[in-house]
């Protein structure tokens, strides 16, 4: 079942979803015998696809994610992007969780880059945030690409529906991608704790395929959306998914509810605090004492910008120190507009949602706020 109205959207990406849609059977089984097909020469030449980045023969396909390299959702894709044989799968992803950094870029520190053992893919690991990932990737300074043909951000664990875009590292991921030029999806599953196993990402990599191979065709033909990227949520179950439905950005976010941690309540917290106080004095004292050393030996004084001073931040003090721990929690949703994100991902649909970058403003509010702006300059004037 398919639900889409030919508004505010762009023809070709509609007529792109129903022709998706239509032959998603077809898909299954030409990926399936392609798959088949293609068995012996994949597992001969994984190895040296590793080892190559650069097969001119194939479409590079950048994959990154929010929730670190490890991730079952990251893994997941990028087996499944392999064993089609189709692109140069290469892999910059975030060495730890970063799911909720935002568009937060690392400056005025050193991050580090791995290589990550992912069968058949290149792949790096790297101490930053998603956006770090794809920003590096990008930049020419890591791979020896000029660009990839797209990037795709995900699979993250949980919805970015609404005004959760703008905490999603998965979210912020594809929207680098977009403002560098390169066309970008990005892909959640609206994982329940209660009801989600692991297995529901590969289920999850299954129905994101097709569309992942018609936007890779139609950007090749030069008609895939440049001027947005698409942000698809996959709802609890994929399996028992109604169809992709295009949608709108709502304004639905969880309630932000930030809780006091007392000592005598919670131990462990306080406890935690003190070891990493008394590791972060330990290592100042160690700080204090090589750089003292190097500068007897050398017979000068250590420059004011030695990385190892920064290390004697950490202060030793008696001033009473307070804990809060933040918790999103689900408020009720009210039935609003079924295109709304949240609204069909809760109704079993795939939502996809065109993201725009640039902060374009409606015209009425443009007027509002003009005349609002006027009225304030003017009034000031005349005092």
């Amino acid at each position: 079942m398919t639900t889409m109205k030919k508004n505010m959207f762009p023809p070709g990406l509609v007529n792109n979803l129903q022709d998706v849609l239509s032959k998603k059977g077809a898909n299954k089984n030409e990926q399936k015998q392609q798959k088949d097909d293609d068995s012996t020469e994949t597992s001969t030449s994984s190895s040296s696809t590793a080892g190559n980045e650069n097969d001119s023969s194939k479409p590079v396909v950048l994959v990154t994610n929010g929730e670190g390299v490890d991730s079952l959702g990251l893994v997941y894709l990028v087996q499944a992007l392999v064993g089609l044989g189709l692109y140069n799968v290469n892999v910059c992803a975030p060495h730890s969780d970063k799911s909720a950094s935002g568009h937060s870029l690392t400056v005025r520190e050193t991050i580090t880059v791995t290589q990550a053992e992912i069968e058949g893919a290149t792949a790096y690991e790297v101490t930053g945030t998603t956006v770090d990932c794809v920003s590096l990737a990008l930049s020419g300074a890591l791979f020896s690409w000029t660009k990839p043909l797209l990037v795709i951000s995900g699979i993250n664990r949980g919805s970015s529906c609404g005004h959760h875009m703008f905490h999603s590292g998965v979210i912020a991921g594809a929207r680098e991608a977009l403002i560098s030029g390169v066309p970008s999806l990005s892909i959640s599953l609206n994982w329940k704790r209660e009801e989600s196993q692991e297995s529901d990402f590969k289920d999850a990599v299954a129905v994101s395929l097709p569309l992942i191979n018609a936007a890779l065709r139609d950007i090749e033909k030069g008609v895939f959306p440049k001027s947005c990227f698409l942000s698809i949520e996959i709802p609890t179950s994929p399996k028992a998914n109604k169809g992709f439905k295009l949608t709108k950005q709502s304004m639905w976010r969880s309630t932000p509810c930030w809780q006091a941690v007392l000592a005598n309540r919670n131990p462990s917290a306080p406890h935690f605090m003190g070891n990493q106080q008394s590791l972060g004095l330990q290592l100042a004292q160690l700080g204090r004492d090589a750089s003292a050393a190097g500068a007897a030996r050398r017979g000068t004084t250590p420059r004011k910008n030695e990385e190892v001073e920064s290390v004697g931040a950490a202060k030793s003090d008696n001033k009473a120190k307070k804990y809060f721990r933040l918790e999103f929690l689900d408020k009720e949703r009210e039935a609003t507009d079924d295109e709304l994100d949240f609204k069909a991902l809760g109704n079993g649909f795939i939502a996809v949602t065109p993201v725009l970058v640039s902060l374009q403003l409606e015209s009425d509010i443009q007027t509002a706020a003009s005349s609002w702006i006027s009225g304030v300059l003017s009034g000031g004037a005349e005092e």
